[in-house]
């Protein structure tokens, strides 16, 4: 706390919060600070456009970020654009956003304080690693883009694991403000989060890779030997399939489409595969390539005879393993009529390649922490390269036979059980 603050309530949630609403209303966006933090005003962002090859997700503590005392007692925990928060004792009870936060609490342990989301992965991919997770629909107490006030109020949270400016976000409902993000910060709880599914239009401030923010979210819960033993388990995965991946020049380039795409309606929505964010963590950990020209995807929208052009020989449906469906699981049924029934009937779609030989696929769900991202790199292995990696069975996704499973569920499940 700074020094103007009331030093008899340093140490309470409360007057941590109160200060903190007043920064986050003059548009601050900055924490309870403490120690040498780095102002979190964007300041010293990372360029807005990177496109990394591949994540360095194992880091060393960056300036703005050391590593809390291991002492009980008052600690520190520290992510841009928040800053630092102190804590008395270790939040019991959480709020999230998008699922890569639930994934990350529930990796280190913390599935018992999940309280709603806005949007949740879909509990049967929590399933391999032993976690009762609801599907969205018994999960979503609040709505993406219409917060509702009372959510906050009602469920209490000790933490919010938001980045406060994804409330604000362009084009959603005018209702919310931030004199409205205040409010809950200073009367509910402290928002703890960053923007790391993709960069948005107001994030012009660092964007943390899933491990960097792991790490930080491990510090809010005290949860060092959690970590590293899921990013050791995840470098060992990287390790793994970067020993058996073809050649760069051999590996095949993705058709990789948004799963708003509309076959039935000839409409398909390129994206990139290498940009920054979880979202596409899994394709550029594997060195894949997009087989659409910069033009295309810019372009936004492309119809039957431009992905023909282009031809891709694989065509994904980003989001689509978690899409199609009930909520319950994964349906190739569902998939297959919606996405591949539509490209086998059109005269000009039936002559793709990725059709003609049976290479589309149900992409992985964007939304995505360290549980689910093990699950998923491995998914995009088996689709990308069936012979090295065994093929990817829609019908029984995800249980993988054992023969071709590239990590250790069992040492996954002890992790989160907190048997390091």
């Amino acid at each position: 706390m700074n020094d103007d603050t009331d030093p008899t309530d340093a140490s309470t949630r409360r007057t941590c919060l109160q200060y903190g609403g007043a920064l986050l209303a003059s548009g601050l966006l900055a924490g309870c600070s403490g120690g040498d933090a780095t102002p979190t005003d964007g300041t010293e962002s990372a360029s807005a456009t990177p496109t990394p090859d591949s994540e360095s997700d194992t880091v060393a503590a960056s300036p703005e970020t050391e590593r809390p005392s291991t002492a009980t007692g008052s600690y520190e925990a520290c992510i841009e654009p928040v800053g630092c928060l102190s804590f008395e004792k270790v939040p019991e009870t959480y709020i999230v956003n998008n699922g890569e936060w639930a994934d990350m609490a529930f990796a280190l342990g913390q599935r018992d304080g999940f309280l709603t989301a806005t949007n949740m992965i879909p509990g049967f991919l929590f399933e391999p690693f032993g976690l009762d997770v609801p599907p969205e629909s018994e999960t979503t107490g609040l709505s993406a883009t219409d917060w509702d006030k009372e959510v906050f109020y009602d469920r209490d949270p000790d933490v919010v694991l938001m980045d406060p400016n994804y409330m604000h976000k362009t084009g959603w409902d005018d209702a919310w403000d931030r004199d409205d993000t205040a409010e809950i910060r200073e009367n509910v709880a402290p928002f703890f989060g960053n923007n790391i599914l993709r960069r948005r239009e107001f994030h012009d401030y660092r964007l943390y890779s899933l491990y960097e923010a792991l790490e930080r979210l491990a510090d809010l819960f005290r949860e060092r030997e959690r970590y590293e033993a899921l990013a050791a388990t995840h470098d060992a995965l990287q390790a793994e399939i970067d020993s058996r991946l073809p050649p760069a020049e051999d590996r095949p380039e993705v058709g990789l489409v948004n799963s708003a795409s509309n076959p039935n309606e000839g409409t398909f929505y390129p994206m990139h595969t290498r940009v920054e964010g979880v979202e596409m963590k899994p394709y550029r950990d594997l060195g894949v390539d997009s087989a659409f020209p910069a033009d295309l995807v810019e372009a936004g929208t492309i119809d039957y005879e431009q992905l023909l052009e282009v031809d891709p020989e694989i065509l994904v449906f980003h989001w689509g393993i978690g899409t199609t469906g009930d909520g319950e699981g994964f349906s190739p049924e569902a998939f297959r009529e919606q996405y591949v029934e539509p490209l086998e009937s059109d005269s000009v779609a039936s002559r793709l390649t990725a059709v003609e030989e049976g290479n589309v696929y149900p992409g992985a769900f964007g939304s995505q922490g360290p549980l689910v991202n093990l699950l998923q790199t491995e998914m995009v292995a088996q689709q990308l390269y069936p012979e090295e990696f065994g093929a990817f069975d829609a019908e029984q996704f995800p249980d993988v036979p054992a023969e071709h499973r590239l990590f250790d569920r069992q040492r996954v499940r002890d992790i989160v059980d907190g048997e390091i």
